[in-house]
């Protein structure tokens, strides 16, 4: 959207493609990708008009843009044609809110936990990034405002920026989830008593940190009665052994921190490594996350339950079977309930 924007106001015709045909007919063409697993055919990068980068290509290494496009408002009518397809086709609006509703920015930038399996890693500190001007939606139109920082409250700065975000009266979100370790009374205070938009989103990432991310969820728990959410990684070895030992310790580690989440009824959202399709327990996470990443499901059965849903012969109970007769220990785990 920042590059729609400012080819447009150097005067240049933009128009979003959806596909890789006849690239040749655009004089520049710009190709981004998020995930590394996203397909992308070799020769399209080979082509002398395309310029392609993101975090999907070079990780934690991707180029960043020049600050003219960086600071730039955002084309948000770019996606207007491609929203007005999707829905003739029948599909419903609601799944386009973030096209159509939210203005899309960063506040600040960086993180200073160097976890390894972060495209992050290699910042110090959380940083300013942009003023909220930058990227809101000066019409009116975009009612919620959805931010994209990677650890908002480890920047020093972080209540004025808050104090901004409520002064507006939109309600606002931080997308990509905050660090419920950082948490303090006052954070907690500004937070549960704002204009927020959806569930309120951390993440539980390592089971080291459990006895911290109970401590602060009870603490939360005085301010709001509210669904915490919590994006919780699995299927990254910190040791690098990726060995079976690995694969069913890291299994219970994940449904250790479900335990804790479902003793104080917050909702989670399993993300998968993209390794774990090397795991012999590959069904496994696939059950653990269908059942977890679907709150309909996950607030009213256990995971034993869920599986029986799915019937005796399906994928989802013999995954589940094979792991607990492997694991007798898993059984206390597959029978909790939220």
């Amino acid at each position: 959207m920042k590059l729609s924007a400012h080819e447009k106001e150097q005067g240049n015709d933009v128009e979003l493609k959806m596909n890789y045909e006849d690239l040749n007919q655009y004089d520049k063409v710009y190709l981004a990708k998020v995930f590394l697993d996203t397909p992308v055919p070799p020769e399209i990068l080979e082509m002398k008009n395309v310029t392609y980068g993101g975090t999907g290509f070079f990780y934690d290494k991707a180029p960043k843009l020049p600050a003219a496009v960086e600071h730039h408002m955002p084309d948000y009518h770019l996606y207007d044609g491609f929203v007005n397809q999707q829905i003739a086709a029948g599909k419903r609006p609601k799944e386009f809110d973030e096209y159509l509703n939210s203005s899309i920015g960063y506040l600040t930038r960086g993180c200073f936990r160097h976890c390894p399996f972060c495209v992050n890693k290699n910042y110090n500190r959380v940083e300013a990034h942009s003023p909220l001007s930058e990227f809101l939606d000066v019409d009116g139109c975009r009612k919620v405002i959805s931010l994209l920082d990677d650890n908002f409250f480890g920047y020093a700065g972080w209540k004025d920026l808050l104090l901004e975000l409520r002064a507006t009266g939109k309600p606002f979100k931080f997308k990509r989830g905050l660090d419920e370790r950082l948490l303090t009374p006052e954070m907690c205070e500004l937070l549960f008593t704002s204009k927020y938009a959806g569930d309120f989103t951390f993440a539980f990432d390592n089971i080291k940190d459990a006895r911290l991310i109970e401590r602060k969820i009870v603490m939360a728990r005085q301010y709001t009665e509210k669904v915490l959410k919590f994006y919780c990684f699995c299927g990254y070895d910190r040791e690098g052994k990726w060995d079976e030992a690995f694969w069913t310790r890291d299994i219970f580690e994940l449904l250790y921190r479900i335990e804790i989440l479902v003793k104080y009824h917050c909702i989670l959202y399993v993300m998968r490594f993209y390794r774990y399709t090397e795991s012999p327990w590959r069904g496994v996470y696939i059950s653990i996350a269908r059942w977890c990443n679907q709150p309909g499901f996950f607030k009213k059965m256990s995971l034993r339950q869920f599986a029986e849903l799915n019937g005796e012969k399906s994928a989802c109970y013999c995954y589940l079977a094979e792991f607990e007769k492997a694991n007798p220990a898993a059984g206390y785990f597959f029978d909790l309930k939220f």
